[in-house]
């Protein structure tokens, strides 16, 4: 009697704790019948979501879109240019989440091999025989935990790479980043700006390293695992990996990113992480892992990055909760996870490339699912506003009433 008290009143305090979206195929995501079902029963103001639509429209990328999920409910689905529900484009450096996901599902699936968990030194023989000899001494003392933090010392990319120590940031020397014909390799010899755990850098190779070692631990490719601890679970239709760059077929998914999901299933992925890893009856994602993607780690004291996430635990989003939480991609990807309010949000966007069916060889139908709109020419005398990814958390949020 006492459990089912308790059972009830989560329900109640969580209105779409107990709802889990079928399969686009079989039905998909519920959606409100107009702005006063969207209030009652999803908890948003549809007129003031506006804003957040047209700072979406307004963030200089030629293509993009912008869906939210509250209470379980998809009260916005809109797109414009080559965006729509039925693509698969390239998310870039959003799926270093889904890696780190992985690699919290791996943790828990393997505790008497990896009994330290992210405390484990991943540079040995039985976990990265692929990094020996090591070219650099400190390479021993990093731990997964510094890999999927940006601390392991790897250094940043980009012509213009940063490091952040304490809070300070400096310029780095630009360096030889990956190469998507020996991303193994490319990513193992990346140098070391610093020892690991001495300060942050955003470093694709880093992420890459961590998804070599769950390829090492559970005998599959990345794309595999994922699907078969996430895409299966939660219904996921057609998805990938972007393999093909022209004549390159690259022997691995990058762990680093370029994982390509349909826009409605990147929201499944996002509510499975506000349900605290639950997905209809089953606990797909390790809720204490979960709980460290959203707080300071001891791997990083430099900059709110937590396993592949940016945090907001101290407040500098100040529109939005603390236990909000994201991860971006280049060209104005996001996927945003605000777990008090039960909301998720995903922003879309890219350069045409990133849109191209040639990346996965995935088949691209047309769809009429969603709003559709053109994109928003920029002003002669100047461009839009450049909204900022914090700021559409902020629009958002200020969408919701509780």
């Amino acid at each position: 009697m006492r459990i089912a008290v308790i059972v009830l009143l989560i329900a109640s305090l969580c209105p779409g704790a107990d709802y889990f979206p079928p399969p686009d195929a079989q039905g998909g995501w519920r959606t409100p019948k107009g702005a006063e079902e969207a209030r009652e029963k999803a908890g948003i103001d549809l007129d003031r979501l506006e804003a957040a639509w047209m700072a979406t429209k307004r963030s200089n990328t030629d293509n993009g879109g912008l869906l939210v999920v509250s209470r379980g409910w998809l009260v916005m689905e809109r797109y414009f240019g080559k965006a729509r529900r039925g693509a698969n484009p390239d998310m870039a450096s959003t799926g270093k989440a889904v890696t780190s996901i992985a690699c919290g599902i791996m943790l828990a699936e393997n505790k008497a091999r990896l009994p330290e968990g992210l405390d484990t030194l991943v540079y040995r023989e039985e976990l990265l025989p692929e990094a020996f000899p090591l070219r650099d001494p400190r390479e021993a003392d990093i731990r997964l935990g510094h890999l999927l933090c940006m601390t392991s010392g790897h250094n940043g990319e980009g012509a213009t790479p940063s490091s952040v120590v304490r809070g300070t940031a400096s310029p780095l020397k630009a360096s030889k980043g990956q190469d998507i014909r020996d991303v193994d390799g490319s990513s193992l010899r990346a140098p070391l700006w610093a020892a690991p755990g001495e300060g942050y850098s955003y470093s694709s190779p880093a992420p890459h390293i961590a998804s070599m070692v769950l390829r090492k631990v559970t005998g599959k490719e990345l794309p595999d695992y994922v699907d078969e601890k996430l895409g299966k679970p939660m219904g996921w239709g057609p998805w990938g990996y972007c393999l093909y760059r022209g004549d390159v077929i690259m022997n691995h998914a990058n762990g680093a990113g370029s994982i390509a999901l349909r826009a409605t299933d990147a929201v499944r992925l996002g509510y499975c992480l506000a349900q605290d890893g639950r997905w209809a009856g089953r606990q797909l994602i390790p809720s204490d892992y979960l709980r460290m993607c959203r707080e300071p780690l001891k791997y990083n004291p430099h900059f709110p990055f937590s396993l592949q996430f940016e945090h907001n635990h101290a407040g500098q989003i100040a529109g939005a909760p603390r236990d909000a939480y994201y991860k971006t991609g280049a060209g104005g990807f996001c996927l945003y996870v605000v777990p008090s309010l039960d909301l998720v949000i995903y922003k879309l966007g890219g350069k045409d490339g990133q849109w191209s069916p040639d990346l996965t060889r995935i088949p691209q139908p047309p769809d009429s699912f969603g709003r559709h709109e053109e994109p928003l020419v920029s002003p002669k005398n100047g461009a839009w506003e450049n909204y900022s990814i914090p700021r559409v958390l902020e629009m958002v949020c200020a969408a919701t009433v509780r």
